[in-house]
């Protein structure tokens, strides 16, 4: 099937022809079509699976512009928020659309500018947008589209509250609501219950981890992370690397780290740092201004980078879809890639985890030459399960 088949406008086809698409992906050949009909719709699919012009392409398609918000799309970060609000801008740049783009991290002016100029779409992070309509610059009743994009990330980030309140804020009767999410815990089946209406659910297959991707497990005693990353850095031929930790005290450690020893090009990336310089560091490192982007979880979701040639785990994470979505950034347009984690003998379970989850034994591997402290998991043969006495039969004597 072609786009052309799907029912969008000609001035949307114009700019998808003018990027260079011809063939529609699963989510988008089943979820517009839907959209174009007025269904409220639950997409289930992964990040990477083109779901941003799933629900552009048709919203774009169905309204006009009338200078005042029609479309909302809610979003976890503020990268996410940006990508998105750029998709529209490219998708909508024949029809006349004007998008704002609302978010903390920086100063309230000229987003109160976009929406006094007449902003028919508006991509925004919850709070920034709760404080907005607070300020009086935002309204909703003219409202007809509400998007709500990986609310699953949303939850996890403590969004929800704020999401509903702002849902509540919605027209009811003409609103269309478009609910996108990785995975759907039983608090986001409740939620997606209550703010749709007769939803057609449109689900893709999770998303294998690519075949182009090479795992690598590799352990190390506490006390030899740092010095295992490095030397990691100093083996490895690398093009780009993306380094995730879990906190933002682990990312600014790393950074500081890489800098001291010789890494100049390395940029950091995560939610306490200002909004200019987070995408001034995501900037430089797609443009390869930075080899190395030390970054927490806020850069592993749906942020299009390409070319990055490995991704180190600085520790697995306790999620196991965490790591689809970290080593999601690379081996992307069939390239080959690595994923490298660094072991410790705590996250063993995270490891076990993350394997039940991708569904694939992922290789132990030693770096030549490196001088290992001891630790129990650099033990080649498998530890022996532990023989629990049995109990004798029968009833106990007095």
């Amino acid at each position: 099937m072609s786009f052309a088949e799907l029912g969008l406008s000609e001035e949307v086809l114009k700019a998808i022809e003018e990027s260079g698409y011809t063939t529609p992906t699963p989510i988008q050949e089943k979820g517009i079509p839907l959209i174009l009909e007025g269904r409220d719709v639950i997409g289930a699919s992964q990040t990477g699976t083109g779901k941003t012009a799933a629900f552009a392409l048709p919203v774009l398609s169905k309204l006009s512009p009338i200078g005042k918000p029609q479309c909302m799309v809610l979003e976890p970060t503020r990268e996410l928020a940006h990508q998105v609000a750029e998709a529209f801008e490219h998708y909508g740049k024949h029809t006349g659309f004007r998008v704002a783009l609302l978010h903390g991290g920086v100063g309230y002016g000229k987003q109160v500018e976009q929406l006094e100029r007449g902003a028919d779409v508006v991509v925004a992070t919850p709070g920034r947008l709760i404080d907005l309509f607070y300020r009086g610059s935002m309204r909703f009743g003219s409202l007809r589209a509400l998007i709500l994009d990986e609310v699953d990330r949303m939850l996890d980030m403590g969004f929800l509250p704020d999401v509903r309140k702002i849902v509540n804020l919605c027209p009811w009767d003409e609103r269309q609501t478009l609910f996108f999410s990785a995975t759907m815990p039983p608090a986001i089946q409740t939620f997606a219950q209550w703010c749709l209406k007769d939803p057609v659910e449109v689900e893709i297959a999770r998303r294998a981890v690519a075949s182009t991707v090479t795992h690598a497990f590799y352990p190390v005693s506490m006390t030899q992370r740092d010095d295992l990353l490095l030397a990691l850095l100093q083996e490895t031929e690398f093009h780009s690397v993306m380094i995730f930790t879990r906190t933002r005290k682990e990312a600014d450690s790393v950074s500081g780290l890489l800098k001291q020893k010789g890494h100049d090009k390395v940029a950091v990336m995560h939610s306490d740092i200002r909004q200019s310089d987070r995408m001034k560091a995501l900037k430089g490192f797609k443009e390869g201004h930075y080899e190395v982007l030390v970054a927490t979880d806020v850069a592993a979701r749906g942020i299009d980078i390409s070319n990055v040639t490995h991704v180190i785990n600085y520790r697995v994470p306790e999620n196991a879809e965490d790591y689809v979505h970290r080593i999601g950034r690379t081996g992307r347009a069939e390239q080959e890639g690595d994923a490298f984690t660094l072991l410790t003998a705590d996250e063993l379970d995270f490891a076990e985890s993350v394997e039940r989850f991708i569904e694939k034994k992922i290789d132990r591997r030693k770096l030549p030459d490196f001088d290992y402290s001891y630790t129990a998991l650099l033990d080649d043969k498998p530890r022996k399960p532990i023989r629990r006495p049995r109990r004798p039969s029968g009833r106990r004597r007095r």
